[in-house]
């Protein structure tokens, strides 16, 4: 367990790391946190199919590439519905200097509330048994909150709130992650039956951040919207391939 908090407050620490970062430079090129955020993107896609997803084909038994596809969408499925009821978290990068007090503060809290799955997904992935694996899905999480937290911190200040407060905030977020972590935690432990699912669902939840969120959207918003889960289902189709092939 003092390795799980260890772990909680050091993915949401990363966070508040970033902030810092964010104060030495006001405002963050948008190249710089596009080539952060693909960076940490192409990390995280590793360690959700080597760290989550794998172990949940493993241990889900004969129905394992149902029950595995199921957790992926349902993951996915939860983070989108979750993004109608909160600002376009990819737009980050290009975000306005002129969009008000309102919507900086709506801004801010989507980040938050989109940093409590991720923290269950580092939470879950302590379930498997495997440290390696779960300190790998966990530190690919927190290095994604770097530029999250460095890119949070110039449009509170644009709007002029004061750099001790902006800084609460940010703190703020990060602590979602650390709830989000004792969470996942505490679910993927209370029921090992629940386990294959857990882990596909925190998979799932990653994957549509690296694929809807932080690969910079060079795409016309006359593009489908559906992109996301099109990759979505040819990953999934390759993943039962690759079970069903031993």
């Amino acid at each position: 367990m003092k390795l799980v908090l260890l772990t909680a407050f050091g993915v949401g620490g990363a966070t508040v790391f970033g902030a810092l970062i964010g104060f030495l430079f006001k405002r963050i090129p948008k190249a710089c946190s596009n080539a952060l955020l693909c960076f940490a993107a192409g990390v995280m896609l590793s360690a959700a199919v080597s760290g989550l997803i794998e172990p949940a084909m493993a241990c889900a038994g004969q129905h394992a590439v149902l029950l595995v596809t199921g957790g992926i969408f349902s993951g996915a499925l939860f983070l989108d519905l979750l993004g109608r009821f909160t600002p376009c978290f990819h737009r980050i990068a290009g975000i306005s200097p002129q969009i008000g007090t309102d919507g900086t503060l709506l801004f801010v809290a989507a980040i938050a509330i989109h940093n409590l799955p991720e923290g269950i997904a580092a939470g879950v992935s302590f379930g498997t048994g495997s440290v390696s694996d779960a300190l790998r899905v966990a530190g690919s999480i927190a290095l994604q909150n770097i530029p999250e937290g460095m890119v949070i911190i110039a449009p509170m200040q644009q709007i002029g709130i004061r750099p001790m407060r902006t800084f609460l905030i940010a703190l703020a977020t990060g602590l979602s992650e650390v709830i989000g972590t004792l969470i996942g935690y505490y679910f993927a432990t209370a029921s090992l039956a629940l386990l294959p699912f857990a882990l596909a669902f925190a998979g799932g939840t990653m994957l549509y951040v690296i694929t809807d969120e932080m690969i910079p959207n060079h795409r016309s918003t006359a593009d489908a919207p559906g992109a996301a889960y099109a990759l979505l289902f040819g990953f999934c189709l390759m993943a039962a391939m690759d079970h069903m092939l031993g």
